[in-house]
C-alpha cells in the first residue's frame, strides 16, 4: 500500500506538519528525507530497513558512501543531503551557542560538543574559545591522536588562545571508547593546560569529554 493510500494522521509530512517533528519515529523522519520508497517497499518500507541495515539513525548518519551507495535507495546523491543535514544542525548548534555567555547555556555547550565530535572513531581534542564575556568566539579541533589517545602541546593550546584574543576556553576531546570517564592522563593534562594558560591570563573554564551518553564535565565533578 502506498503512503498516499494511508490514513491522513498517519502519513508522515501531515503528522510532523499537525503534531511536530518530535512526534515522528526515526522511521518516519527518514521516510520524510527520503521522500519516496523502492519497488516493494514505501518510504517508510525503506527507513525502516536502512535503520535495521545500519543499527540506528545514528549509524546511518555516520556511514561512509560506500556503504551508502550499497543500499537501495540511497546513493551519491542522497549520501550528500545526509552530509548537509548533519552540517545543517552543527552550524545550527553553534549559532545558538554563541548567542549566550557559555556559563549561562552548559546543557547546549555540551550538545554543541557531542555533535563536533562523538562521531569521530579516533581520539580528536579541541578548545571552544570564549571572550571576557565568556560568549563563544570559535570552536578548534587542534590535535588528532591514535584510537587511544592524542598528543597535546600546550603551547600550541597557548599560541591558539593569543591568535583568537581569548579570555577563557573550554577544553574537549572525546573518548571513541564511548566511556567519558577521565584517565589519569587526561587530568594530568588538564592541570598542565591550566597552569600554561595561566601565565597569558586564559582562564580553563571546564573541561569536557565526550562519549556515548551525556558528556563529562571535568569542573562539575571537582576534577579541574
Amino acid at each position: 500500500m502506498s503512503i498516499r493510500d494511508w490514513p491522513v494522521a498517519e502519513r508522515p509530512r501531515e503528522k510532523l506538519l499537525q503534531q511536530g517533528a518530535a512526534s515522528l519515529s526515526d522511521a518516519e523522519l527518514l521516510a520524510i528525507f527520503l521522500r519516496t520508497g523502492v519497488h516493494g517497499k514505501s518510504a517508510v518500507d525503506l527507513a525502516r530497513h536502512l535503520l535495521g541495515r545500519f543499527g540506528s539513525l545514528r549509524g546511518l548518519l555516520e556511514a561512509g558512501a560506500a556503504d551508502c551507495a550499497k543500499e537501495l535507495g540511497l546513493g551519491p546523491a542522497k549520501f550528500a543531503q545526509l552530509q548537509a543535514v548533519l552540517e545543517m544542525g552543527r552550524r545550527h548548534l553553534a549559532e545558538r551557542v554563541r548567542r549566550d555567555s557559555a556559563l549561562e547555556s552548559p546543557g547546549l555547550v555540551r550538545d554543541y560538543l557531542k555533535s563536533m565530535l562523538r562521531h569521530e572513531h579516533h581520539e580528536v581534542f579541541g578548545c571552544l574559545f570564549l571572550d571576557s564575556k565568556h560568549r563563544v568566539l570559535c570552536f578548534e579541533a587542534l590535535f588528532h591522536g591514535s584510537i587511544d589517545s592524542a598528543s597535546v602541546y600546550p603551547r600550541q593550546v597557548v599560541k591558539r588562545a593569543l591568535a583568537h584574543n581569548a579570555a577563557a576556553l573550554i577544553l574537549c576531546h572525546n573518548h571513541p571508547s564511548g566511556v567519558a570517564e577521565p584517565s589519569q592522563a587526561d587530568r594530568v593534562l588538564t592541570r598542565r593546560l591550566k597552569e600554561a594558560l595561566a601565565v597569558i591570563d586564559v582562564r580553563v573554564l571546564d573541561h569536557i569529554i565526550v562519549g556515548e551518553g551525556d558528556p563529562l564535565s571535568m569542573m562539575e565533578y571537582g576534577w579541574l
